[in-house]
C-alpha cells in the first residue's frame, strides 16, 4: 500500500528551501555597476527599444521618467542575478509628474515586480559600466581577538612571556629612602621645610591677621 505525502508538507519543504536559497543569495558578494540597461515597449505601436540609464540620472521614455539608483550583478562564482532599484515618474498632460513605481526590478524575472502602466512597459535586461565589488556582510566581519595564554604555558613566538610585576611599595621605599632629618615629601603642593637655627616665632599680640613686622632680635646670647 502506497502512502501519499500531504501537499501541505511538500509546500512547507519547498518554502524552507526557497527561503534558504534567497538568504544565501542576499548574503553573496555583489558587483555594483554605473549603468542599467532597460528595454521599453510602446503597447500602442508595439515598438521595443533598448536604452541605458546611468546611476542617479533620469531618462525619458515616452511620458515616463526613469531614474536608476543602483544596479547589481553577481560574480561568476555565484548564482547569476541582475537587479536594479529604479524609480519611474509619469508626466501627465498638464505637465505634472506622479510617482508610479519605486522598487527593485529583476532581469531574470521581469514579471516579479513589473511596472503597471497602460501604455508603456519597461524591464531590466543588464548592468554595465564601471564595476565595484561589494563584499557580503559575513566577509566583512572583524576577526576575533587572540585569546590570552593559559597559566603555566611555555613562552614562544605565539605565546610571549608575561611582563614582570611592578615593584611593591616596600621595595620602592627601600631604594628611595630619605635622610631622617629631611622633611617628608607630599604628593601634592610644595614641600614643607623646618625653621632655620635660632629662629623664634614672634609673640602673639592677639591679632588674627599676619603681622608684616620682622621678629625682634635674639638677646639671649650673653656675649652681646
Amino acid at each position: 500500500m502506497q502512502r501519499t505525502v500531504p501537499r501541505a508538507l511538500i509546500l512547507t519543504v519547498l518554502a524552507i528551501a526557497f527561503s534558504s536559497a534567497a538568504t544565501g543569495a542576499a548574503e553573496a558578494d555583489k558587483i555594483k555597476h554605473s549603468i542599467a540597461v532597460f528595454s521599453g515597449l510602446d503597447k500602442i505601436t508595439g515598438r521595443i527599444i533598448s536604452f541605458e540609464v546611468a546611476m542617479n540620472e533620469t531618462v525619458q521614455f515616452g511620458s515616463l521618467l526613469i531614474t536608476d539608483r543602483v544596479c547589481y550583478t553577481r560574480p561568476p562564482t555565484e548564482a547569476p542575478q541582475t537587479d536594479t532599484f529604479v524609480q519611474v515618474d509619469q508626466v501627465d498632460a498638464d505637465k505634472t509628474t506622479k510617482r508610479i513605481f519605486s522598487g527593485w526590478m529583476f532581469a531574470a524575472s521581469p514579471g516579479l515586480n513589473a511596472l503597471d502602466q497602460p501604455v508603456y512597459d519597461i524591464w531590466l535586461t543588464n548592468c554595465k559600466g564601471t564595476e565595484q565589488l561589494i563584499p557580503s556582510p559575513s566577509a566583512t566581519q572583524s576577526t576575533p581577538e587572540p585569546e590570552e595564554p593559559e597559566a603555566g604555558a611555555p613562552a614562544g613566538p605565539g605565546n610571549p612571556a608575561p611582563a614582570p610585576p611592578p615593584a611593591s611599595d616596600k621595595t620602592a621605599k627601600t631604594h628611595h629612602a630619605r635622610h631622617p632629618d629631611a622633611a617628608p615629601a607630599q604628593d601634592n603642593g610644595p614641600v614643607e621645610v623646618g625653621p632655620p637655627p635660632g629662629f623664634q616665632p614672634p609673640p602673639d599680640n592677639g591679632d588674627d591677621g599676619d603681622s608684616d613686622q620682622p621678629p625682634p632680635p635674639d638677646n639671649s646670647n650673653p656675649d652681646r
